[in-house]
């Protein structure tokens, strides 16, 4: 659930006294009945307590489910390959097969670096990322310090034909006055749009891309974070996205939930819109009630926050491949807002993520690797220094192979705030449905594009369920470091491959694959225009 795990109500006394109310995460909600004069109810609380609100990592359904049918591979091995295609292998296979021949390509302007393998520069970070061969490790260190959590900018994705990049980071450290500079962060940037062999008698412009709105920048300034000047950044331009924050989406949600409970085809205590609308119902209600659910619907704000992030992303991607023009895309730490719009612009550029394989390429990287906090936005415990004895002692108690303790200490280093307990987390709020929201925006595209997609909203649905059920060890934890030390990819199973053990045996007859899927005819990027964007409500989820 979105708002402090798994939130249980009651209501009124009388009747409705023996009614156990369980909103979930993924939009459902369970009533219990219970007969009267009983402790049944109390015993059922407690225990449903106990379950949505585990303290340790290690009490995850992904954990205690016993012997794991689809152990997972090295994401780190498939993050590899997913790089070396970006620098220029045909494909995902040719790239594994670069790793495997230990060939680490690099090209005249761009290079794999592992300065943070010790994630040592950026706790957050993936362990290898893509840089200009024109920048030092020593000057990757010195940016990283400008940067809000050491959340340099580093390449995501480069254009195949026309070489421009699309790059994250997050917020620099300007200050209020906005007077602070780094020449190292500067140079790094203006790298991003400096000559290559498509485009080299002159620099291509560069777009930097600040997801928040303008104010919320600006009052970031007093803290000292902030966004860049584009009279200190070479050939530079900067833009605003106004998408609102983690808050505003968490509370939206609660808004659309209460909307559907209210308007829906069953409320949550079992009447359907025809009841509730005094029987005077056509197409669910009648015109006064009908005006009232648009309006209820409109209120929520969750189809223009779905809008926001579409316009965004659509925008980015228009100025990759319409005008060849770099970006540079961030927002506060980087890890909600920018991971949203990077990874959709992506998807609307790069027909290959449109895939199965490429799909889980594109989460893996821009969520996975860079550190997209999935165990505070869900609600769920992770990993702190404190969790060494329990991770030996979980170890011995599954019989795993291997080293007896997974952890992995840089020396001299410790956990930050960004990695808190459990506890931390939840009395922080920072629970939000950045990740269903991003897939909403997914869903959105196939509606208008439904050729363009391998994948069908049927998949996006398992997608969602799979990664709110904690039933695998994907989605796990706050980031690449955190998910290395615990050892999860040797502890739980692998949401992808039990995915497509699930689609092997009817192939192309599974409800997964889009049976509109033309690979022909969408190959180049998805523009779709502004009057286009009109986001529905997923009625597949929703």
């Amino acid at each position: 659930p979105m708002r402090a795990a798994s939130v249980s109500r009651t209501r009124d006394k009388s009747a409705s006294q023996r009614l156990l109310q369980v909103i979930g995460k993924d939009m459902r909600i369970v009533t219990y009945g219970f007969c009267a004069r009983t402790r049944q109810r109390r015993a059922v609380f407690e225990g449903l307590t106990r379950i949505m609100r585990p303290t340790r990592l290690w009490d995850l359904y992904a954990f205690t489910s016993g012997p794991f049918m689809n152990k997972n591979s090295d994401p780190q091995l498939r993050l590899r390959a997913e790089y070396l295609r970006l620098l220029g292998s045909r494909s995902y296979d040719d790239g594994v097969a670069n790793l495997r021949g230990k060939s680490m390509k690099s090209s005249q302007y761009w290079r794999l670096s592992d300065v943070n393998s010790s994630y040592t520069v950026c706790p957050t970070y993936p362990s290898l990322f893509i840089m200009a061969s024109a920048i030092s490790d020593e000057e990757v260190q010195q940016a990283a310090a400008f940067r809000s959590r050491g959340r340099l900018p580093v390449i995501s994705w480069r254009h195949p034909e026309n070489d421009a990049v699309l790059a994250r980071s997050s917020q620099p450290l300007i200050g209020l006055m906005m007077n602070n500079r780094s020449n190292a962060d500067e140079k790094l940037v203006a790298t991003l749009c400096a000559p290559t062999a498509y485009r080299q008698e002159h620099s291509r412009k560069l777009y930097i891309a600040d997801a928040r709105p303008r104010k919320n920048a600006l009052a970031n300034g007093a803290m000292g974070g902030g966004s860049e000047s584009s009279a200190n950044y070479f050939q530079s331009e900067v833009v605003f996205l106004g998408i609102d924050n983690i808050h505003a989406m968490r509370d939206s949600l609660a808004r659309l939930r209460d909307y559907l409970d209210m308007h829906g085809a069953a409320s949550s205590d079992g009447s359907s819109s025809l009841l509730r609308s005094g029987g005077l119902a056509w197409g669910g209600g009648n015109l006064s009630s009908m005006s009232a659910a648009v309006s209820a619907l409109g209120d929520s704000g969750w189809l223009m926050h779905v809008h926001s992030v579409l316009a965004g992303a659509t925008w980015i991607a228009a100025r990759v491949a319409l005008e060849g023009a770099s970006v540079l895309v961030h927002c506060s730490d980087g890890w909600d807002r920018t991971t949203q719009v990077v990874s959709l612009a992506e998807l609307m550029l790069d027909p290959y993520y449109r895939t199965f394989k490429g799909f889980q390429a594109l989460v893996e990287k821009d969520w996975l690797a860079f550190g997209h906090p999935f165990a505070d936005r869900h609600g769920l415990p992770t990993y702190t220094s404190a969790s060494i004895a329990s991770t030996d002692s979980f170890r011995q108690s599954m019989g795993s192979a291997g080293p007896s303790s997974p952890a992995r200490f840089v020396p001299g280093s410790s956990f930050t705030s960004s990695m808190a307990s459990h506890s931390a987390g939840i009395a922080s709020n920072n629970c939000s449905p950045i990740f269903l929201q991003w897939v909403d925006c997914v869903s959105q595209l196939l509606h208008l594009y439904p050729r363009a997609f391998e994948f069908s909203l049927a998949f996006l649905v398992e997608l969602v369920d799979c990664v709110l059920s904690c039933r695998f060890g994907n989605f796990l934890c706050n980031s690449e470091r955190e998910r290395l030390q615990v050892g999860v990819a040797d502890l739980c199973g692998c949401m992808w491959i039990y995915l497509e053990t699930q689609r092997s045996p009817k192939r192309k007859g599974h409800e997964h694959y889009n049976i509109f899927y033309s690979y022909d005819q969408h190959q180049g990027p998805l523009l779709p225009p502004a009057a286009a964007l009109a986001p529905i409500l997923w009625p597949h989820f929703f």
